[in-house]
């Protein structure tokens, strides 16, 4: 098959990447080794740029939010992980609340995550956020149908305050198919370096999707707003969902392109 590759594809499978990517997986597959090659170049070059977005945002200290939903197994960890692992850890966080608190189940239902929100200069990326309310929680009768309904109706108003305050919020969904949700769960059971992220939630959430649909398209309608709109990122494909987060990210944050780093 080598002989039907151009100059340009054999210099491509021919570097350290090309061939780990090549040799790493099988079967071989030299189509999806150039693609991981390409798609590593576009990621180093969107990592740059994410770096002169966070210069720009300490120098000017910009406060930012990034948000992320999406069925379980979408792949938010895996893109939240290649926005955050070149730039300066000092300067941001990722938060992924566990389950509330005694406590802050007494607490006004945003809260525990405004005590999260960003200092001068940071970003904060959520992995899963108050929008757990909107989808998660009702479909597992984890909130009474008048706590969903009270967050509903309080949710925008919320989010209108966040960019008043001068705070910068991106809100991200990431879709996968009902077929390749159940792959990635098969794939999670069947490594045991990925058994830890099985949890009883996505046990169920093949028998739910329904009801997640349903309540995802109400999440939509409602707050999909002019001021503070939803992203959504089709997930099927790991690689291309992540070049399309990050450029997202860059689209919607106003940074200064021409900052030196």
């Amino acid at each position: 098959m080598a002989h039907q590759l151009n100059e340009k594809q054999l210099k491509k499978l021919n570097t350290k990447k090309g061939l780990i990517s090549l040799l790493s997986k099988e079967p071989f597959s030299i189509e999806r080794s150039l693609r991981y090659v390409d798609y590593q170049k576009k990621l180093k070059k969107l990592q740059v740029e994410l770096i002169r977005l966070q210069t720009w945002a300490i120098e000017n200290n910009e406060r930012i939010i990034i948000v992320f939903q999406g069925r379980d197994a979408a792949g938010k960890g895996g893109a939240i992980r290649r926005l955050t692992e070149r730039i300066n850890p000092r300067h941001m966080r990722i938060v992924a609340l566990p389950k509330p608190t005694e406590d802050e189940e007494t607490q006004w239902y945003f809260q525990r995550y405004v005590n999260q929100f960003p200092t001068a200069g940071e970003i904060v990326f959520f992995d899963r956020s108050w929008y757990n309310r909107a989808v998660v929680e009702p479909v597992n009768k984890f909130c009474t149908q008048k706590e969903y309904e009270i967050f509903m109706n309080q949710v925008n108003d919320f989010e209108k305050m966040i960019l008043e305050s001068g705070i910068h919020l991106v809100k991200i969904y990431m879709s996968i198919s009902k077929k390749e949700q159940a792959k990635r769960f098969a794939d999670i059971k069947s490594n045991p370096l990925k058994q830890w992220k099985m949890t009883k939630l996505d046990e169920k959430a093949q028998d739910l999707w329904e009801q997640y649909t349903e309540y995802k398209k109400a999440m939509f309608a409602k707050t999909n707003t002019e001021i503070s709109p939803w992203k959504i990122i089709r997930a099927n494909r790991k690689t291309e969902a992540r070049i399309n987060v990050i450029n997202h990210v860059l689209k919607r944050i106003p940074y200064n392109k021409e900052i030196k780093i």
